[in-house]
């Protein structure tokens, strides 16, 4: 029995594409024959060969106007929308530090950025009656952490909620929506995290990730998960595969959510 994903040959759209696990998303759709477009703020160096780029910042909605014009103009259309953008800058000190400004901008990386574009790219994908969206979330949703990250958990839990609203709509139209879910991943983003809260707290780097997991509860498994983990999953739910899955969401966290 063949396990053939039926990817080569689609077309996807990964924004976020050009560190951690977007970068990974990119170079596993690009391995399997699919052409690829993939967004950051600035040109990366380093991408597989014939993976195209377009120059956005997702957070504005200048810029993801700017990458749903370059879908038909360097894709043709879109088949795959892996949504990756996201993180946070917000200070650590709780919901007192946290101002509009800060409420503001999390929300516009980490909700509607994915809003704005699914907004613009889903009427081509429902007249072509196919195409998949997948929203990469977080298990802080479920488990915030209250002192850094209180912003970015309420954003990543109103982008799940969206997720299953859009794919209750477009679930008949031939558009699947899933929701991938990851918990501590070691890319450059949560490095920076984690030095941040350093930084802030006056304490060493291993002190502080070791305060941030076990916040979480630790992590069952052992050790986080790689970037290139991530992909896999997302890389099988994109696929001929899954063809059958839509509306849910999919944690791979290493057993750090104490709950099925």
């Amino acid at each position: 029995m063949s396990f053939e994903l039926g990817l080569a040959g689609r077309r996807a759209l990964v924004t976020g594409g050009t560190k951690g696990v977007g970068r990974a998303v990119v170079a596993a759709f690009s391995a399997l024959g699919v052409q690829v477009l993939t967004t950051a703020r600035q040109a990366p160096a380093g991408l597989p060969d014939g993976v195209r780029f377009v120059a956005a910042d997702m957070s504005t909605a200048e810029g993801c106007e700017t990458v749903a014009r370059a879908v038909p103009e360097m894709l043709g259309g879109v088949d795959i929308v892996v949504h990756v953008t996201g993180g946070s800058n917000a200070p650590a000190g709780g919901f007192a530090a946290l101002g509009d400004a800060q409420w503001q901008a999390e929300l516009n990386l980490n909700l509607l950025s994915a809003v704005r574009l699914d907004r613009a790219i889903l009427p081509a994908m429902i007249a072509q009656g196919s195409g998949v969206v997948i929203h990469i979330t977080s298990i802080q949703r479920t488990l915030p952490l209250p002192e850094s990250t209180t912003a970015y958990a309420s954003a990543k839990a109103a982008l799940s909620t969206y997720s299953k609203s859009l794919s209750k709509e477009v679930g008949p139209k031939g558009i699947r929506v899933v929701r991938v879910s990851p918990g501590w991943i070691k890319t450059e983003a949560a490095v920076a995290l984690v030095n941040r809260m350093a930084d802030e707290n006056g304490s060493g780097y291993a002190a502080a990730e070791q305060s941030l997991m076990d916040s979480l509860g630790g992590i069952p498994l052992g050790r986080p998960a790689n970037p290139e983990e991530i992909a896999d999953l997302v890389i099988f739910l994109a696929s001929s595969r899954a063809s059958a899955i839509t509306g849910t969401e999919y944690v791979i966290d290493g057993g750090t959510v104490p709950t099925a």
